[in-house]
């Protein structure tokens, strides 16, 4: 009896799931719906299929659409990646051109639906899935169907009047996606990276406000989450804006691996349908348009499979995280307490932190860096796997790739300016328990290394220890140092070796 009823249930459950998916699937697809209820016939080598009429993209766009609805996120969910195509469609309109390969009419169209786009407009139309087949084209041709469309509008055609500008033979022109599609995340990586560094750059200016409001208050360093020697509060912070100024390099060096592109490659490399000097002059109208120094590879064949590029700034991102990460998880143990724990530095209170602990605070902040870190770390590890996966000429797996790095600066630059607003500009610290801890720690003792040796000094220290006397009752008593000594060799302050000079106006 009991067998039958998990067999009918599980039937149950396999018909629902099937339903599910078949009503999904034909939902899927049907025909993006005009705002009028009108649609417009448009083919390609498949066959004849019905657009919204007020649609600007066109057949190849609305098969993409029926054949990958899977994350839900649209390619101008990135409005610099938009921005990117409507650049590199300019550009290579604007090389087509100069050699000779295109009408100065067509180009002005173009011209005029760029700008439209790098604008801000019809960022509604572009909205391909970023999980697709097919290496890129299905964006491609979203950003020629677009760009074609808003052109023919802007120069007084109607959409879909391809005779007067083409997807394929004008916005397509010299091209092949796989060429414009990893030139496309270059250019929307490079257009987000200043934005990133920016934010980068106002976090570490934080941390060094605040390390230098407390230059002079002493604390005691550890190692190994032991006590080690003594350091000023603000040597601690304004350390972790040198570190995040290490990162921001890094970002800058990594930027420049995107600033080789293979425009002009076409399909893998040879350059096939490509015009003579095509290559160099689309390179150079883009360092142009962006003000970044983009050159053409030296080696087509090679850069179009090639994803070093992606793989070093994937790294750089990377790396940015693990540092934030670092610093969010330094901060929540400094933080920690406030009367079990160490209890050295105070972070706003933003939430209550329980549903069950009366009066409990949580480090949120701090805690939600280390989430982004940790996707960040994710998304590096897919770029790479996409990068190590491509296949003789080609790497298909190049759309995951962008997601993935897109997504990774747009946390870290949320993040960053949430760490710095919500948490790092409200730090205080509590002298009071740095001055506990100095008065009864051993670390001290270090400094006596020069003077009675390292064996005496670690018997000094294990007898403060094994009494829990503090180490300075300790040379007291045994007479180790005169009082005057003792102020001298052993004043806090000049153990730090803090280098005021290297402090601002400190």
């Amino acid at each position: 009896m009991r067998g039958s009823l998990l067999r009918i249930l599980r039937t149950a459950d396999a018909l629902a799931l099937t339903v599910f998916f078949a009503g999904n699937m034909l939902l899927s697809q049907q025909p993006t719906q005009s705002s009028t209820g009108k649609t417009r016939t448009e083919k390609d080598l498949l066959g004849e299929k019905q657009i919204p009429a007020d649609a600007y993209y066109g057949v190849q766009t609305q098969r993409a659409l029926e054949n990958f609805q899977l994350s839900g996120i649209p390619i101008n969910h990135y409005p610099e990646f938009i921005q990117a195509w409507a650049i590199v469609k300019l550009a290579a309109a604007q090389a087509n051109t100069d050699v000779g390969a295109m009408k100065p009419e067509r180009l002005a169209a173009i011209e005029k639906a760029a700008q439209a786009v790098r604008d801000g407009k019809y960022q509604d139309q572009f909205m391909v899935d970023w999980y697709q087949g097919g290496a890129g084209t299905s964006t491609n041709m979203n950003a020629n169907e677009v760009l074609a469309n808003v052109g023919l509008e802007l120069t007084g055609h109607k959409k879909g009047e391809y005779q007067f500008l083409e997807p394929h033979d004008d916005l397509n022109m010299s091209q092949s996606t796989n060429d414009s599609y990893p030139t496309a995340i270059k250019v929307a990586l490079i257009l987000r990276n200043d934005k990133l560094v920016d934010e980068l750059q106002k976090l570490s200016a934080s941390f060094r406000t605040k390390g230098d409001t407390y230059l002079k208050v002493v604390k005691m360093g550890r190692t190994e989450l032991q006590d080690a020697v003594p350091m000023t509060v603000g040597q601690e912070l304004n350390a972790f804006a040198a570190s995040l100024d290490g990162e921001i390099a890094g970002l800058r060096q990594a930027e420049k691996s995107l600033y080789v592109v293979n425009m002009g490659a076409t399909a893998i490399g040879t350059g096939m349908n490509a015009p003579k000097g095509y290559a160099e002059k689309c390179a150079a109208h883009m360092a142009t348009l962006m003000g970044k120094p983009i050159v053409p590879a030296d080696d087509m064949l090679a850069a179009t499979w090639d994803q070093q590029g992606f793989v070093v700034y994937s790294a750089a991102l990377k790396s940015t995280a693990i540092k934030l990460s670092k610093i969010s998880s330094d901060l929540i143990l400094l933080a920690s307490g406030p009367r079990a724990g160490l209890n050295e530095i105070d972070l706003p209170a933003l939430q209550p932190g329980s549903s069950i602990m009366p009066g409990k605070v949580n480090p949120v902040v701090p805690e939600v860096v280390n989430l982004v870190a940790f996707r960040v770390m994710g998304n590096d590890f897919v770029t790479t796997i996409a990068a190590h996966s491509g296949q003789l000429q080609l790497n298909a797996y190049e759309p995951v790739e962008g997601l993935s790095m897109m997504e990774s600066q747009e946390l870290l630059n949320n993040t960053s300016k949430l760490f710095r607003t919500k948490c790092v500009d409200g730090i205080t610290v509590d002298e009071k328990v740095l001055a506990h801890y100095m008065e009864t720690t051993v670390g001290i003792v270090t400094a006596l290394n020069p003077i009675v040796g390292y064996e005496k000094a670690t018997e000094l220290a294990q007898e403060a220890y094994s009494s829990g006397k503090g180490i300075l009752e300790i040379i007291r008593e045994k007479h180790v140092l005169t009082e005057a000594q003792i102020q001298d060799l052993l004043d806090p302050v000049k153990l730090t070796n803090l280098d005021r000079s290297k402090y601002v106006n400190k």
